[in-house]
Parts: C-alpha cells; structure tokens; sequence
C-alpha cells in the first residue's frame, strides 16, 4: 500500500495586507488555491474552492477528482453570482490525490491556473504542471523567453481559473509513486521570487516535509516577499516495493545468446591449457633438447593497469548512457484503448523496456484520425511536460472536432421551397 505523508505551510508575504492563498493536506488529497478579486473575495474563493474539492471528492478515481473540482467551480461561480461584492472572484487550483490504478496505486494531478506541481525524483526536479497564464501563452507562441517570462509585468495575469465562468476544462493526469519521490505543490508567491533551481536545492536537503515547506516560504520572504506565499510537500514514504521491483529489473544483466554459454566452456583458459589439450589428442612427441630457461614474466605496470581502467571507464559509462537515454525519454501510446504516457523508448531498448507513467483520460476513440498512427507508434517527447503538452493537444483537437461536428449536426434546414402562385384565369 502506498503511503503519503506531508507538510504545509504559508504567509502572506511582505507586501499584502491579507492572505488569499489556501491549502490543503488530508491523507489522500492535497490541494493549493490562490484566490483572485476585490474585497477579500479572493480568499472566499479559494477557501471555498478546498473546502469543496475536499467534500465533493468521495471516490478515488482521477475522474472523480476532475469531477470534484468541477463543483468546486461551479460552487464559487453560484456565490459570486449571488453576491455583487464577491462578483468576479475566482481561484486557481492545483491537487494531487491517491488514487486506485487497478493494479497498482496512482497519483492524480490536476491543475487549473498558474499554481503549480512540481516532483523531485531522483533528485532532479521536474515542473509537472503547466501555467494558464498570459505569459506562459506568450513563451509557447516564441513571443517570450522563459526568462523574459519570469520578469514580465504581467506574468500575474491568469488565463484560466475557478468561477469565472459556469463550466471549467480542468487538466488531468496520473504518475505512479514510488518510494523517495517527492512533491510540491505550490502558489505563484514562490516561483516568482525563488528559482527551480533554489527550490530544488531546498527540497533535497530538508528531509521533514513540513520544514521543507516553512523553509520554502521563508525563501520566498527573503526574495522579497511581494505575494502571498503556500507551499504543500508531499513525500511517497512507502510503495509496495515498485521502486525495489523497478530497479532490479534495470539493473539485471541480459541473458547470453543462445549457444554462447556452451561456446565458452569449450574456450581454453590459457596457452598451456590450449597445448596439453593439443597434445593429448597426438602421439607422443620425440624427445627434445633440454628446453632453454623459461622468460621472465612480463612486469604488471602501471600503464597497464592506466588501459584497464580507462577500458572499465568507457564500458560502465556507455552502460550509464544507455540507460539515462532509455529512461529520461517519454512517448505518447496506447494503453488498453487509452492514451498514455510512456516512460523509455518505444519497443524498449536493449533490456529496458518502457513503463507506464501516466494515464491519461483521452479515449483512443477521441485521437483524432491524423495523429492516431503517430500515437499508436509511440510519440516521442523529450521530457513529460511536452509528452503531457501533446497530449493536451490532442484533447483540444478531439474537442474542436467534436464541437465542429456538432455544429453541423445541428445546423437547421433549408426552408422548403414556395408553392407556386396560382395562375389567373
């Protein structure tokens, strides 16, 4: 059984009056939501936002979590209809919640607005997550540069958030937890004053989830502390022993070909191996002349031994790079009549195969017929966040074509033509 343990915390900086940032941290669900609007309506938003995330998610599935934050904003959008001073309020919302994978327990993410999720796996730290912001529109059109990006006076400007209108797409997917992942959830009060690379630093060294988040927020504090600052670390402290299974299975050694076990006991071990089994086949030699005094033995040196361990070198680091390339490369498949992505290289590569990292709620069904045979070969991607931005691609062309198709379906007919007017006598 997996087993989650976390740490929260939060401030609201040195600039605000007022915090509108919540969190959540339950047993299986946990949550930040940065509010937005006047009058201290941002922080009804949020709160109301976690509060019914919390209630509304009773069955754990990521379906059920995509469900649950749909309510969500559907409840702030009725309270800032019902109220004119709460009117135009909202909030992102960024969680992760345990849920069940059939086999095997899973982690479902789901983000809306610029709050983000980030993993530390292995020690390396990966945003999972992407922006619905303005700026992070413009970095994907090649307008700005990640680092224009960080400094841009409107990097605050959300594109997506709860209650700003009736109905909400919600991003999704699912990872699977292994022992030693760490993650983090977090408002934009951090990355905007502390870089990925502090924040990474941060979350190697703090072993206590909750210090680590208190220790985040202080960062944030010391950059400036211009926001409100919530930071939620969720550590996978136990995995049903998938990362032991995992890692046994990368690092057996592959079988010999077939014959060449056998091939190798008929090898000699030595030149004078190789001639007693000579000639214990021929007839007995002549005799000879007392044989000469036998060679020194050449010297083991140094330079020798400089060869051998250059060789080594070489051989385990060629080891080492096939297995980073067959292991920090995704693809987009197929799994079971879902898309999915994958983690290695399609078909596998030497004795790695791939593993599935994430489900996706994307039916084969819906991938539309152009970008089918690429996903049924396997989509290559560098990271997972341009697997998961293909991915979101495909849903947004599966729901344009949807939307298209249902338009004409709906398109009203032609009138009938008019009768002819009567001819006159």
């Amino acid at each position: 059984m997996t087993e989650l343990r976390a740490g929260g915390a939060t401030d609201t900086g040195l600039v605000r009056d007022h915090n509108e940032d919540r969190y959540l941290a339950d047993e299986r669900l946990f949550a930040v939501a940065d509010g937005v609007g006047g009058h201290k309506a941002g922080e009804v938003a949020s709160q109301t936002a976690v509060e019914t995330l919390q209630r509304a998610f009773t069955e754990p599935t990521t379906d059920a979590l995509v469900d649950a934050v749909k309510t969500a904003n559907r409840t702030v959008w009725d309270l800032a209809e019902s109220n004119s001073d709460q009117r135009g309020m909202g909030t992102t919302l960024t969680a992760i919640a345990l849920v069940d994978g059939g086999d095997e327990d899973r982690l479902a993410i789901v983000n809306v607005g610029d709050s983000r999720a980030y993993l530390l796996q292995q020690g390396q730290l990966e945003q999972l997550t992407e922006d619905h912001s303005l700026v992070e529109q413009l970095v994907r059109d090649g307008q700005l540069t990640p680092a224009e990006a960080q400094v841009h006076p409107q990097r605050s400007i959300i594109t997506r958030a709860l209650g700003l209108d009736p109905e909400v797409e919600v991003d999704s997917w699912e990872l699977t937890p292994y022992k030693g992942d760490r993650l983090l959830l977090c408002s934009d009060g951090l990355t905007n004053e502390v870089s990925d690379e502090e924040i990474a630093t941060t979350l190697r060294t703090v072993s206590d989830p909750e210090e680590a988040a208190q220790q985040l927020v202080n960062e944030a504090r010391e950059h400036g502390g211009s926001d409100n600052i919530t930071c939620v670390v969720v550590d996978v402290v136990d995995d049903d022993n998938r990362a032991e299974h995992a890692s046994a299975i990368l690092s057996a050694e592959p079988p010999p070909p077939p014959g060449r076990a056998q091939a190798a006991t008929l090898q000699p071990t030595d030149d004078d191996a190789a001639g007693a089994g000579a000639r214990a086949t021929m007839a007995p030699p002549r005799a000879e002349p007392p044989a000469a005094p036998a060679a020194r033995p050449r010297r083991f040196t140094w330079r020798v031994l400089a060869f051998i361990l250059a060789v080594v070198v070489v051989i385990g680091l060629a080891f080492v790079a096939v297995g980073w390339y067959a292991r920090h490369t995704y693809f987009v498949g197929l799994d079971n009549g879902q898309v999915a992505i994958f983690k290695g290289r399609p078909g596998g590569l030497l004795w790695f195969q791939p593993t599935l990292d994430q489900r996706t709620a994307l039916a084969e069904k819906d991938v539309p017929p152009a970008r089918l045979p690429d996903v049924k070969a396997g989509q290559e991607e560098a990271t997972r966040a341009e697997a998961q931005r293909y991915v979101n691609a495909l849903r947004q062309e599966s729901a344009a074509q949807t939307s298209t198709t249902t338009t004409t379906a709906v398109a009203p007919p032609a009138p009938a033509p008019a009768a002819p007017a009567p001819s006159t006598p």
